[in-house]
């Protein structure tokens, strides 16, 4: 942390602390604008104002004791009951909103652990399978919780190969997980043939659709060839959805669902001998803010199914749109094939990561990825209208960096160092590194 910074001594006036704040804003991302792909999932300013509206009303309400605020308990069970239909569900799915994805994640991980303690005690050092593709919160869980992480290695198409998990599968592991679909390249795993390993092995599965459930399903109803991810599936224990997402609630709220509650209570905590009273939590999170809980509730039943369904068509033609372009786009590559609204190109002809600040400094935002080298985009309504623009900049960019333009100056020369090193740890330290300069 840089210098010293003490609380002021007088309090800013409203005007002087909004003035302030929209200073330093100015050189956010421009999400409104749909110049960014990534961290922001917008449908608009009618659902913003919404959400924004419902979140408010419940601003101080905390959902940590569902008693003082049977609201509360209502959104959320109301929430949970709808998503779980969105999953094929019965009266015996349960589950538990949280704060996002990872937390979802962490949750299922934690689950699966006790679970096995209980069921499996035999095993005392347990493992989890999970594809290479899987989001790094697994990673995350898999350190707190003191589960190994095993890697299924991704087939051609970027799936994970069933054949090698089969072979990774042994007495030890607990879990194995499936993402529909993975984030990296915007493919679903093959959740029915992972899935039925699992079930064969008498274990849990965790379906990893904290960025599709609220979107694989509308597409389904459009008529979309969507892989069966869900509780059809007899081998799938849980599903984790992000509402945050493709649901366009207020952030902070996510899903994580069980096939029954008697799996759901290896996720609670209790505790007991506390002076302070009884105290139990479902989740990671002691307080639970309301308004993430009311603004999830709201979303969802202001859309509904038919608004989901043509907000599903809007986001899945834009994203066609742009793949087709990019496809027909010379020197860049798709990776993969996705069908939905995320994806990564990359280039056999160009530094795709000078590819990736030569656009930037247009004022697009794309996330960089590495194993192999390409740049990454998700779709929402917000690109609609920006398709031509994009594809346009994109062709001129492209060309130039063939040509010899010179790319501005970004992280193109730090992404290609860090990805070219084998020695994984370094580049751990250095994220750690920049991490803790960000506080300066």
């Amino acid at each position: 942390m840089q210098g010293r910074m003490k609380l002021p001594r007088t309090g800013l006036t409203k005007t002087e602390l909004f003035e302030r704040m929209d200073r330093l804003s100015r050189e956010d991302a421009n999400w409104r604008q749909g110049k960014t792909f990534s961290l922001v999932y917008y449908a608009g300013d009618e659902m913003l104002d919404v959400v924004k509206e419902a979140y408010l009303r419940f601003f101080s309400e905390n959902a940590l004791n569902p008693m003082a605020f049977p609201s509360l308990r209502r959104f959320e069970s109301e929430v949970l009951r709808m998503t779980a239909d969105l999953f094929h569900g019965d009266a015996e799915t349960a589950g538990t909103m949280t704060s996002g994805g990872s937390e979802s994640i962490l949750m299922a991980v934690k689950t699966a652990r006790d679970w096995a303690r209980a069921h499996r005690p035999e095993v005392k050092n347990p493992r989890m399978l999970l594809p290479l593709s899987a989001h790094p919160a697994f990673e995350k869980a898999a350190h707190y919780f003191d589960v190994e992480p095993v890697h299924i290695p991704l087939d051609a198409s970027f799936r994970a190969d069933v054949a090698e998990a089969r072979k990774l599968l042994d007495a030890s592991t607990i879990l194995v997980v499936g993402s529909a679909p993975a984030y990296p390249h915007g493919v679903v795993d093959p959740i029915e043939e992972l899935s039925n390993l699992a079930k064969e092995a008498g274990i849990l599965f965790h379906t990893d659709a904290c960025l599709g459930g609220f979107l694989l399903p509308f597409a389904e109803k459009l008529g979309k060839d969507v892989p069966v991810f869900d509780f059809r599936l007899p081998g799938v224990t849980s599903i984790s959805a992000d509402l945050h997402k493709y649901g366009f609630a207020a952030k902070g709220a996510s899903t994580v669902l069980y096939r029954n509650r008697d799996l759901r209570r290896f996720q609670y905590y209790a505790y007991a001998n506390w002076p302070g009273g009884l105290y139990g939590s479902p989740s990671m999170t002691g307080t639970r803010p309301g308004g993430a809980i009311a603004a999830a509730w709201a979303a969802l039943n202001f859309v509904g199914e038919e608004g989901y369904v043509n907000l599903a068509r809007r986001i899945l033609d834009t994203s066609k749109a742009i793949v087709d372009g990019i496809r027909a786009t010379p020197g860049l590559r798709v990776l993969g094939d996705p069908q939905y609204s995320v994806f990564a190109f990359t280039s056999d002809v160009v530094d795709i990561y000078a590819l990736g600040d030569a656009m930037e400094a247009r004022g697009w935002k794309l996330d960089r990825q590495q194993r192999p080298p390409a740049l990454h985009m998700m779709i929402t309504p917000a690109h609609e209208k920006l398709v031509d623009q994009f594809l346009a900049d994109l062709r001129e960019v492209t060309l130039g960096l063939e040509q010899g333009t010179v790319a501005p100056e970004g992280s193109a020369a730090m992404y290609g160092m860090l990805g070219s090193l084998e020695a994984r740890d370094q580049v751990e330290q250095f994220i750690l590194q920049f991490m803790d300069g960000l506080d300066g």
